[in-house]
């Protein structure tokens, strides 16, 4: 009975130790958590990335013909061709787009958006491809009025709800005293402007730079020598993704090409490229 005793003893320990060494040999990878989903597998799969972005001249508008166009329009375009997959354009309220991109409404945000240190806390940027600044513009009758930043700080002022021009508005010591309301979109305020509703607004310059003094907007100007902020523009993809990378291979592809040196000539923003990407 002893020996048989012994011998349960042992087979017991024996297989409690193969258990104890099975247990401390398992991959510490098999109770991970699983990794995160490839934007660029999930954008390629889908065959097409939604891009977020509002109207406005030069960087994406209606023509005569009422097609959509654009710098950022024919920059997608071409994007998009090389990355194999069909570029869909997504017109966005601009004040939830960081919302719009993180719950995958829209895969990118490219609309001449301003690169800043609040928004990469939500998004990923790709390399700067062009420069730009925010200007004052004001009706031609009002240019004896509006000369500075100074003059302004009494004026009815106005820029787009959530852009940069907003920003320079509520963060400059002078222009936050003035009397502002926020406007659903940059066309939204140059309108309202033209239709005397505001004494100024702030935009983007090369928004501005396209559309004062001729055609609809013959009738404004842009106030010289006030200069809010010097920006960088980039495309916003969503917090770790992989198709930044991919994304900013391509506009090196396109940089070197001179296919992108052409795009900003066609759009009379050779200067802003060049100082973006020297």
């Amino acid at each position: 009975m002893k020996k048989k005793l012994l011998t349960i003893l042992a087979v017991l320990g024996s297989c409690t130790l193969c258990a104890c060494g099975t247990s401390d040999n398992t991959p510490a990878a098999e109770s991970s958590a699983p990794a995160a989903e490839s934007d660029y597998d999930y954008i390629k799969g889908n065959g097409k990335m939604v891009i977020g972005i509002t109207i406005y001249e030069p960087m994406n508008y209606y023509d005569e013909k009422g097609e959509l166009t654009g710098f950022d329009t024919e920059f997608a375009n071409d994007l998009c061709s090389r990355l194999g997959v069909t570029p869909e354009f997504q017109i966005i309220d601009w004040d939830m787009k960081e919302t719009e991109l993180k719950s995958k409404n829209i895969d990118c945000i490219w609309n001449g958006l301003t690169v800043t240190e609040e928004r990469r806390a939500n998004m990923d940027f790709t390399d700067t491809y062009l420069l730009n600044k925010q200007c004052v513009v004001i009706n031609n009758a009002n240019a004896g009025t509006y000369t500075d930043k100074a003059s302004l700080a009494s004026a009815m002022l106005s820029a787009e709800s959530g852009s940069a021009g907003e920003s320079a508005i509520v963060d400059d010591d002078t222009l936050k005293n003035a009397s502002y309301t926020a406007s659903n979109s940059q066309q939204d305020a140059l309108v309202a402007l033209n239709a005397g509703n505001y004494d100024a607004i702030v935009i983007d310059y090369t928004m501005a730079n396209a559309s004062v003094g001729s055609g609809d907007f013959a009738s404004l100007q842009i106030v010289d020598g006030i200069e809010l902020a010097n920006e960088e523009y980039a495309i916003g993809f969503r917090v770790g993704s992989d198709m930044t990378g991919k994304v900013n291979a391509i506009i090196s592809e396109m940089i070197s090409d001179g296919s992108l040196a052409a795009l900003a000539d066609k759009y009379d923003m050779k200067e802003l490229y060049e100082q973006a990407v020297k």
